[in-house]
């Protein structure tokens, strides 16, 4: 199979590439740069995209878009999030639509669609919540789902926290527990749906090789409060969890965002995923985190 990624470079997309390129797939990375570079292949920015590019390619999957981050989301900055990936497919999804043959498309969501929702059990049926990111979340699907249109079997994967060493959350959540300052944020019963990178791209390949469409949960079928994620990573690194973050001072911090970002309460189900047979490598937290340390000092 011949598999086109954008955001190739990003932490789902180098481990995706690795994994195809073991797998014996073909690997076309979707390269963002100047049109005067041949080794560019799209410039969102300016709507450019090389011609003949996708052509003859069996899948894409669209992993482009700029990092949530954790800092304040200034104007600019919200419109930088939403232009990163609604233009971004909305471009992708006119090439895929010029093609005779619409490849299989998969493209990168993720769970704040659903907004903040306490203690409610989430699967792919749930409603969009409210709020920034679960307004941004409904404008990318919306872009995304018109390949479908175009006769493209499209999926979208709702993905959680990905855990690892190379990027994401994880990182940062170290970093205080490394100095012995660890704990919850708020009042840590804020739920977290989660899962290890290995496991994000492995779900990746299942709904790619088997050409599934609709929406996927892309998360652990076990999440947990923030109270218990913290308890359990400070046991893993052998050190303290006594020292919460209150809502207050995150607020002050990173202004609305720290409502979103840190405080939301999303507790996912991967139901489709499941119903599908995927199996996880990596179904519970404290032995996905021991994998995911082990990993890197490997």
């Amino acid at each position: 199979m011949r598999v086109a990624i954008t955001g190739s470079s990003g932490l789902i997309g180098t481990e995706l590439h690795r994994r195809l390129d073991a797998a014996g797939h073909s690997v076309l990375p979707v390269v963002r740069g100047d049109p005067q570079s041949p080794a560019s292949t799209w410039s969102p920015a300016t709507g450019w995209f090389r011609p003949g590019a996708l052509q003859g390619v069996d899948a894409v999957v669209h992993l482009a878009g700029e990092s949530i981050g954790s800092g304040r989301w200034s104007d600019s900055r919200r419109r930088a999030l939403v232009s990163s990936r609604t233009e971004t497919t909305r471009l992708l999804v006119s090439q895929l639509a010029s093609l005779e043959k619409p490849p299989a498309f998969v493209s990168a969501s993720a769970i704040g669609y659903y907004g903040d929702r306490a203690d409610e059990p989430l699967d792919e049926t749930a409603h969009r919540g409210a709020g920034f990111l679960a307004n941004l979340t409904e404008a990318w699907e919306k872009e995304a789902s018109r390949a479908a249109e175009h006769g493209a079997p499209t999926a979208l994967l709702r993905f959680g926290i990905v855990l690892s060493r190379q990027g994401g959350a994880l990182p940062r959540m170290l970093r205080p527990f490394r100095l012995g300052a660890g704990g919850r944020l708020g009042n840590g019963r804020q739920w977290m749906s989660w899962i290890t990178l290995d496991d994000a791209v492995s779900a990746t390949m299942h709904v790619l090789e088997r050409r599934f469409a609709g929406v996927f949960n892309v998360a652990s079928p076990s999440p947990v409060t923030n109270r218990e994620f913290t308890r359990t990573l400070g046991r893993v690194l052998h050190r303290p969890a006594l020292f919460p973050a209150p809502a207050f001072a995150l607020r002050l911090l990173l202004g609305p965002s720290a409502d979103e970002l840190l405080l939301s309460s999303q507790r996912v189900v991967p139901a489709r995923l499941q119903e599908s047979g995927f199996e996880f490598e990596h179904p519970h937290l404290e032995p996905a985190l021991r994998a995911v340390l082990e990993k890197a000092r490997s």
